[in-house]
């Protein structure tokens, strides 16, 4: 069963050690089967329920899985294995639609921005001791908010909002606790939930967002906190509607103990409106990037929510990094009120392509999604030759397993950079490679 391995050690910790060093080093691998908990207790000559605590901690830290009385296993994948590493290599003269990113021509220069930043430095140094939230960037954020509905809450600073995601699952949950996420959803989120060491949900969407019915029925089972996608959903580019909105606050206020998390993915870059569900629960939080509108490498995202929520995050931050860079965000008051960005224009921007796109596949019987946001979800019979067809055809996608739990295979196209005459191409490429698709949910 273990080969030559021999787990060593007299307590838990001690034996879930032994297990991790092994799995490190290559020597227990991916889908190895571990011995029964009663063998191995007899082996170490220790008591039983010592070795049943030591495979739970193995599986908090998302090292193990246990399937009944299949037993368990070392898993497949490794949760620090980033999902991201599902890819396609695009060689050259092949065509990457696969990665994501916003055009670069509807990104702002930052030379102006960055420049005044570092003129108010010359005039207020940023030292230690100060706030950590630029008294303009907090107003300007809140002001923001207010105007789209969001409940009142106090305003921080992340590295993003992975980072943000992070910080407030960690201040909440602890390793074990039951998540819902949505399915299809981002890979990073699906990825950091594993490696956090608490299980994902999947929670089938549509167009208009999570189904109601779906999170109604892992709060059930005891999920302790939802991850929304509020607009421009990745990788389907679902949006929350009024109507969703409202049956999903409704199933929430019977749960006011889940930790609700929203990601205001499109905030900037599309123009539908936002429907937020926060306040419902006790502790909530709302993310905002500034990434997909002004420059994924600004890392620098928003985060407002309860008092509790906002202070344990705000708190931690400061045991770490301390503060994200107020050079950062005087840039980013600086994009602001200057305008930087004409949100109408690149939403329509990405709007006409995503529905070209779209409606050429439909022309051509092919089944595809994309509400909202850069990306086309395009469901598929097999995930793998589509992949692999597609790029022998001079076209690089995103496989669909880089956002799956148990939803449908698929591949996902980012259309931020297409050209208008590539979008027929594209489309025509893809009825030849996976045909017409019958009507079906994507969740």
């Amino acid at each position: 069963m273990l080969g030559e391995y021999r787990i060593e050690g007299r307590r838990a910790s001690e034996i879930a050690a032994s297990v991790e060093r092994a799995v490190g080093a290559g020597e227990l691998e991916p889908g190895q089967l571990l011995p029964p908990m009663r063998e191995l207790a007899a082996r170490l000559q220790v008591n039983p329920n010592t070795v049943a605590a030591a495979y739970r901690t193995l599986r908090e830290r998302g090292v193990i899985e246990t399937a009944g009385r299949r037993g368990s296993r070392v898993r497949p994948r490794p949760a620090s294995t980033p999902r991201g590493s599902i890819r396609v290599d695009a060689p050259p003269g092949v065509r990457d639609v696969s990665k994501g990113n916003p055009d670069p021509s509807l990104l702002p220069a930052l030379g102006e921005a960055l420049a005044a930043a570092a003129d108010r430095n010359e005039r207020e140094p940023g030292l230690y001791g100060l706030e950590p939230v630029d008294a303009e960037f907090g107003r300007l954020v809140r002001a923001g908010l207010d105007a789209d509905g969001v409940p009142d809450g106090p305003v921080t600073v992340t590295s993003g909002a992975l980072d943000a995601i992070e910080r407030v699952l960690a201040a909440h949950l602890r390793p074990g606790d039951a998540v819902a996420v949505e399915d299809p959803g981002w890979g990073s989120l699906l990825d950091l939930v594993t490696a956090l060491g608490l299980k994902p949900v999947p929670v089938a969407l549509d167009d208009d967002g999570p189904l109601a019915a779906g999170v109604e029925r892992a709060l059930e089972a005891g999920a302790r906190g939802l991850v929304v996608t509020d607009r421009a959903q990745n990788p389907t580019g679902a949006a929350l509607s009024a109507a969703r909105a409202a049956e999903l606050r409704a199933v929430l206020a019977r749960f006011p103990r889940t930790l609700l998390i929203e990601d205001d993915h499109g905030h900037a870059i599309v123009d539908l409106p936002l429907h937020p569900l926060a306040g419902v629960t006790d502790h909530w939080a709302f993310v905002r990037s500034v990434a997909k509108a002004y420059g994924p490498d600004l890392r620098v995202a928003t985060l407002t929510g309860d008092a509790v929520t906002v202070d344990r995050v705000s708190g931690r931050l400061g045991l770490g990094p301390g503060w994200v860079s107020r050079l950062l965000q005087r840039a980013m008051v600086h994009l602001w009120t200057a305008e930087a960005v004409d949100v109408p224009a690149v939403a329509r921007s990405y709007g006409k392509r995503r529905d070209a796109l779209v409606r050429a596949l439909a022309r051509r019987g092919v089944e595809a999604y994309g509400r909202s946001g850069m990306n086309v979800w395009v469901p598929v019979g097999d995930e793998t030759g589509a992949v692999a067809r597609l790029l022998n055809a001079g076209w690089a996608v995103a496989p669909g397993a880089r956002f799956r739990m148990s939803s449908p295979p698929a591949v996902r196209i980012t259309v931020s950079d297409l050209d208008p005459h590539e979008i027929e191409a594209v489309a025509e490429v893809l009825a030849a490679t996976v045909g017409p698709a019958p009507a079906r949910s994507y969740g």
